[in-house]
């Protein structure tokens, strides 16, 4: 039998009435309605954008055949394997088109919404777990995650479940051994699922800690802990040997106080001021009460906030603070934090309402949620441009060259720059729009590399070895990245007497036609 911890009651100013929790039954009901709504959303435009160069590897590494992936795992990108497998096996049934590879994390964000909705539901009316679970669906942070062919929705919806299911184990009396078995699996796999998940276990330490039907249970959450983290130890292990994979990150994303409040969970200016208005109203009105209950003498019991604060704060403040030492951010890495951020902001448009002057509480609530909503409209839209993912025009690309390329026209990509921003990938991605051309660099097709990608030879070695002999019409496709464009191949093409004939400038590449 579940018991009814007072919850609310304590967060209450003296004379406030306590906010009914919401029935289970209805509240279920509407966590299923809340997370249709979240996968509607996320789904909403997700095939528009071109695929960019994480989801390239994403599609490339799950379209292997699985010993070639497991391979390629023994080099490379252990961390996401779990994701890549899974994805091997979604492919199999529904294909591999944009939208296909992008629905499972529109469906992983239905779940983190859902988990939302019920875990804030356990805490306080029905209105209110709906409101944070609409906050959620529409968090820039999390939409855009649901329309990304990467891990990143589904350690949102994993991290809001685990939560969801350390509220239930405190809702109950004895040794909730289910609970904890449960609790240690979403764990594991979450952890598996991508490794800065164990940047977690900080925060539901001190969830633990600072909740006193947990606290009592202290033992049990140690080891069910303790067991997850060990089964995910091999991870770890792997992660540490392929750690040069992601030394980029060093000098590619500064942690600067844009990056931190802004891009980590609301991309942009404007709905970044609202979220942290009502972030900060909430958080004030937690530690004024807090600081009151502990003078009383009384409990503070499991509250929301604990919750909420600890997994916003402790994971991704412990990722920022190793940063200087370890490199290994960006601001994608906040998606499994991101629902806390939802939740906070819900619980300022709670406080809002309670405003000693009711009316006008009301009134800065009702505004508060429908500037929300105004906010999240256009970040979606721009979320799901043809160029959104990082400027990838890969869909303009494979277009062109289809209804330009003839029978026999050889292609060259430029291969001078890092390998998720390669204008090849265009080609692995929807190798169907260059059936009239030659790849007349490639060394090694990705599924026999020991690598994501293609293996190529530079434009002399090529030439060389024969593979521009007969080849009169050469495709060059060449980087353009924040307007400056790339020349890699241009100079070597020339000494081997072709001259450019036709030009075709897009948002994020060039593409020359060279003839002899």
């Amino acid at each position: 039998m579940s018991r009814r911890i007072p919850l609310v009651d304590a967060a209450l100013a003296p004379g406030d009435t306590p906010e009914p929790i919401a029935d289970p039954r209805r509240l279920a009901v509407w966590a299923g309605i809340a997370g249709l709504f979240a996968v509607v959303a996320s789904a909403m435009g997700s095939w528009i954008p071109s695929l960019w160069g994480d989801e390239a590897a994403s599609l490339m590494s799950a379209t292997r055949p699985l010993p070639s992936l497991v391979h390629m795992l023994s080099y490379v990108d252990a961390v996401h394997g779990l994701y890549y497998v899974g994805l091997h096996a979604w492919i199999e049934v529904f294909g591999s088109s944009a939208f296909s590879i992008r629905f499972p994390s529109a469906l992983a964000i239905g779940v983190c919404v859902a988990a939302v909705v019920w875990m804030c539901g356990r805490f306080g009316s029905l209105r209110f777990a709906v409101l944070a679970g609409l906050f959620a669906a529409i968090l820039p942070r999390l939409i855009f995650a649901g329309e990304e062919a990467r891990s990143y929705a589904m350690t949102a919806a994993l991290a809001a479940v685990l939560c969801a299911i350390l509220v239930e184990i405190g809702r109950r009396e004895g040794r909730a051994l289910g609970g904890w078995i449960a609790y240690s699996a979403v764990l594991t796999v979450g952890i598996w699922l991508f490794l800065y998940v164990a940047l977690m276990v900080p925060a539901l330490v001190v969830i633990v800690l600072c909740s006193a039907p947990l606290r009592r249970r202290w033992r049990a959450a140690a080891v069910s802990t303790g067991a997850a983290l060990v089964l995910a130890s091999p991870l770890a292990w792997f992660g540490f040997l392929q750690r040069r994979q992601i030394a980029f990150l060093a000098v590619r994303e500064s942690i600067t106080p844009e990056v931190v409040l802004r891009d980590m969970w609301f991309q942009e200016w404007w709905f970044a001021a609202i979220a942290w208005a009502l972030i900060l109203v909430a958080a004030i009105y937690f530690v004024r009460e807090a600081m009151r209950i502990r003078r009383s003498g009384a409990p503070l019991g499991m509250r929301l906030e604990t919750f909420a604060l600890s997994w916003m704060v402790l994971p991704m403040g412990l990722l920022i603070a190793a940063s200087p030492f370890v490199s290994g951010y960006t601001a994608r890495y906040g998606t499994f934090s991101a629902p806390a951020v939802a939740i906070m902001m819900a619980l300022g448009v709670r406080r809002l309402a309670r405003l000693p002057r009711r009316r006008l509480g009301v009134a800065l609530a009702a505004v508060s949620v429908a500037a929300v909503v105004a906010a999240a409209v256009p970040v979606a839209a721009l979320q799901r441009g043809p160029y959104a993912k990082n400027g990838s025009d890969w869909n303009d690309i494979s277009a062109y060259i289809s209804a330009n390329a003839q029978p026999g026209d050889g292609i060259v990509f430029d291969d001078g720059a890092r390998p998720s921003q390669r204008t090849r990938l265009a080609k692995e991605t929807d190798p169907h729009a260059f059936r009239n051309t030659r790849d007349l660099l490639l060394r090694t097709h990705y599924p026999d590399s020991y690598t994501w990608y293609d293996q190529s030879y530079g434009i002399p070695r090529a030439a060389g070895m024969g593979r521009f002999d007969g080849v009169d019409r050469v495709w060059v496709v060449e980087l353009k990245f924040e307007g400056v464009e790339d020349t890699w191949g241009l100079a070597p093409l020339q000494q081997l007497g072709y001259h450019e004939t036709q030009r075709h400038d897009g948002a994020g590449s060039v593409i020359l036609l060279y003839e002899r």
